[in-house]
């Protein structure tokens, strides 16, 4: 009996656990890396702040009461929720650069023969980009007594989510991306000319009402822009903006406003799309 036992202990996990192991070994190693780096943490929550100090204490006095109501937002609360969404942004589409550094060091191979499927490496990968981005998101949160904004329990719980679907989905384009690089060099030069219309068109730093039409495909293309919606919605609600005014500066689709729950569905279903992307991409011989 004692030998069965034994025996039984020293059978090999299964696919399914040997899986689980490892994602959450790449989700712990990628945020143990995160809170050890304290200048990331840092320069992470520098440009927001020289975004919301120029943008928002620049434009606000010029810009006036926003929505066409006298109780709607000012441009410091419109840009505040467009700020975090920023952050995650910057934070989640980076945060893959860490693929081509392992890919560079060698540790990118040793997990590639390593007994465990590639899709999980690709989802402990995005999970990990997708914490600490939230986290990175989070942080601004403290903001929100000097810009204005009431923040309540509830509001923060809802907030969590949505910054992580935002995160997943964007850590999923960097994956998608940082796959077929071989250099820090070119995954630096893609990114930069990806991010830069991800964020004006998603809406951040101006309302998307009453924009060209050509302009506005754009817009609803940007995935970043139902990310940004849904935090705008649930801050501007909190801070007790009438929800005309919300809808008036929100995004539409098809002529029909949204609501941080479709939006919420638009991010997620293209995160999983990404995701099955990004394992597609690494399932290729390297």
């Amino acid at each position: 009996m004692a030998t069965v036992e034994v025996a039984e202990r020293l059978q090999p996990p299964s696919p399914v656990t040997r899986a689980l192991i490892g994602i959450f070994t790449l989700w712990q190693r990628d945020l143990l890396r995160y809170w050890r780096d304290r200048t990331r943490i840092a320069g992470g929550l520098a440009q927001p702040l020289l975004f919301l100090m120029i943008f928002g204490a620049g434009l606000s006095p010029w810009m006036g009461t926003l929505g066409g109501a006298p109780v709607g937002p000012d441009y410091l609360q419109f840009l505040y929720p467009g700020i975090i969404g920023m952050s995650v942004l910057f934070s989640s589409i980076f945060s893959a650069v860490s693929v081509v550094w392992d890919r560079e060091f060698g540790f990118l191979k040793e997990l590639l023969v390593a007994p465990i499927p590639r899709w999980a490496i690709v989802v402990g990968k995005a999970l990990g980009g997708s914490t600490t981005s939230m986290l990175q998101g989070l942080l601004l949160l403290l903001l929100a007594p000097f810009i204005g904004v009431r923040l309540q329990v509830g509001t923060i719980l809802l907030l969590i989510p949505l910054l992580f679907l935002l995160a997943f989905s964007l850590s999923s384009i960097g994956l998608v991306i940082a796959a077929r690089m071989r250099s820090t060099e070119g995954f630096g030069l893609v990114m930069n000319f990806l991010v830069t219309p991800l964020l004006f068109l998603s809406g951040a730093l101006y309302p998307l009402n009453n924009l060209p039409t050509w302009l506005t495909v754009l817009t609803r293309i940007d995935p970043v822009t139902y990310g940004i919606d849904a935090i705008r919605r649930v801050v501007l609600s909190s801070a007790g903006v009438p929800q005309p005014v919300i809808d008036q500066l929100g995004v539409t689709l098809f002529g029909y406003p949204l609501n941080p729950l479709l939006d919420a569905a638009i991010v997620l279903a293209l995160g999983l799309f990404l995701i099955v992307l990004a394992a597609r991409q690494f399932a290729r011989p390297d």
